[in-house]
């Protein structure tokens, strides 16, 4: 799940959420939804996510073989 992905590339490169918001302009509120799985973020969002964890959008998709 994204939610699973974000939240792990987040622990990862030790970020809060408010942080991580701060940085790809959305609201922390957002990224616990995401990382919850109450929402998904939208293309926009896994493009600047992806860009900002240096990870292809397919990775946080899950579509990488």
């Amino acid at each position: 799940m994204i939610g699973d992905i974000i939240r792990a590339l987040r622990k990862e490169n030790n970020l809060t959420q408010k942080a991580l918001a701060e940085q790809i302009g959305v609201s922390q509120k957002a990224i616990d939804y995401w990382e919850r799985g109450i929402n998904e973020p939208k293309a926009s969002y896994i493009i600047k996510l992806a860009n900002f964890f240096h990870v292809s959008a397919d990775y946080l998709l899950e579509r990488d073989d």
